[in-house]
């Protein structure tokens, strides 16, 4: 974080500070923030905030032992430590994250790009991250750092060197992604798909919409809103963009996208094609599996060549990136049985996606094995986007179809309603279980897709038949 004086915390958050030790109001802190009081550091700044299981307040004590210099608190808990009360912890880490970029941003060349979408959000995050390393300082969230709490303490990151901040806005509801977007007032705006995934929690793919278009409304006069040209909710997006003072900038397939993709090839190496931005033309081999990452890369593109990366320099980046995040289409295991973990998380397009895939990568001596979860989060749609599941991987004639856990129950029914009813899909209800199973069932020349919602627990499973035919 940016240094800046216990006061000037204290301003920020709209806090009174009690002071310890040695402390004046006019002491300089300078350490980063975060609510976990076991990655406090010396000179950290921890944020106790109270949670369902339980309460960073009592957390304090530990957090000035690792070194924290100051605790945002609601309430005083101890005296060796300066402390600034506030009312609300999260409102405040919101508050000083506004305030930190701000004056950043203020003072020299910062440029903030946010990435919504209801699927690819953390891919594209990491494939712009590392084109823009190769450009100055990037601060980019870790993991799927993207709600209340974990894109202001990405925010809180940036120091007076930083050059870019990739800030990733998932939705828990609507308005959320306003509030977070409105703490960086974005250059620049990329949303991928409007699709399924969360849909319950928005009443429908239209508020899903609704959630997703806040990203636009909250860009910066004269930002640009990277928009897909292949999803028709996203290109309704134009006209927010055009009445919020921002241009539009297209990525896609199709012949219209200014940042577009033709003659793609998928292998089990990863898949290449053809990038075409603004008249310029470049190869590109992307190693990360699945060619629905084609146009997450094809955002990134767009985006950082908006931000004036050279399109070569784009492609050069991207060809170093060998995997998306952990649990992402993951490769594990070995040439004679090959896992792709791709269990962090599922939404029906997602799903879909890893279907396809897994039946595009696999050679006609190679056998198809799908392990899938449950996909959460969606509400009165659940059980009739399971059963499309379920019907899906029929239909791409995948081999072996293991449905693991009560809430997935549906794939496996629908599986046998549509035929594969001679062992070609089977039903475990735990993931002990199904490990059990593969261990007995899988055989040399096996591509096995692991996905689900992270909620169903399948990348652990994943990672076990990794870990077993490796």
């Amino acid at each position: 974080m940016i240094a800046l004086t216990i006061a000037q915390l204290a301003h920020a958050v709209s806090g009174e500070a009690f002071l310890a030790g040695d402390d004046k109001l006019d002491t300089v802190v300078s350490g980063a923030v975060d609510t976990d009081s076991r990655l406090i550091a010396d000179g950290g700044i921890f944020v106790a905030k109270p949670g369902e299981e339980t309460d960073g307040h009592l957390f304090v004590d530990a957090a000035r032992a690792a070194g924290a210099a100051v605790a945002i608190v609601e309430h005083r808990v101890a005296e060796s430590v300066t402390q600034i009360v506030v009312a609300d912890a999260v409102t405040a880490l919101a508050d000083l994250a506004r305030t930190v970029v701000k004056t950043v941003r203020d003072a020299g060349d910062l440029r903030v790009v946010g990435i919504t979408g209801s699927n690819g959000k953390t891919t594209t995050k990491n494939l712009l991250a590392r084109i823009l390393e190769g450009a100055g300082e990037t601060v980019a969230p870790k993991a799927s750092f993207n709600n209340e709490v974990g894109a202001p303490l990405t925010m809180l990151r940036v120091t007076d060197t930083t050059r870019f901040l990739v800030s990733e806005f998932g939705a828990s509801g609507p308005g959320a992604i306003a509030r977070l977007a409105g703490l960086v007032d974005p250059d620049v705006a990329v949303v991928l798909m409007v699709g399924m995934a969360h849909a319950g929690g928005f009443g429908g793919i239209e508020g899903t919409f609704h959630a997703k278009s806040e990203l636009v409304k909250a860009l910066r006069p004269g930002g640009v809103a990277v928009l897909n040209a292949d999803d028709a909710r996203v290109a309704a997006m134009a006209p927010i963009a055009a009445e919020h003072g921002a241009r539009v900038r297209w990525f896609g397939r199709g012949p219209e996208a200014e940042v577009r993709a033709d003659d793609v090839v998928v292998t089990a190496s990863g898949t290449s094609f053809t990038v075409t931005a603004d008249g310029e033309s470049v190869p590109l081999h992307l190693k990360v599996l699945g060619e629905h990452h084609v146009m997450n890369a094809l955002a990134a593109i767009a985006a950082a060549t908006t931000l004036g990366v050279s399109l070569a320099d784009a492609v050069a980046r991207l060809e170093t990136v060998e995997i998306a995040e952990r649990w992402r289409m993951q490769p594990l295991g070995s040439d004679r049985v090959r896992i792709i973990n791709d269990a962090y998380n599922a939404s029906p397009d997602s799903m879909a996606a890893a279907l396809r895939t897994l039946a595009q990568i696999t050679g006609p001596d190679e056998r198809t094995v799908a392990v899938l979860g449950a996909m959460s989060e969606l509400g009165e749609y659940s059980e009739e986007e399971h059963d499309r599941v379920g019907l899906l991987a029929v239909r791409l004639g995948i081999q072996r179809i293991v449905v693991v856990g009560d809430g997935a129950r549906r794939m496996y029914l629908e599986a046998v309603a549509q035929g594969s009813w001679d062992n070609e899909a089977v039903f475990f209800s735990t993931a002990d279980e199904a490990f059990d199973y593969l261990q007995g069932e899988l055989r040399d020349g096996d591509r096995v897709l692991v996905k689900s919602s992270n909620s169903a627990g399948l990348r652990f499973l994943g990672d076990r038949l990794g870990e077993s035919f490796s």
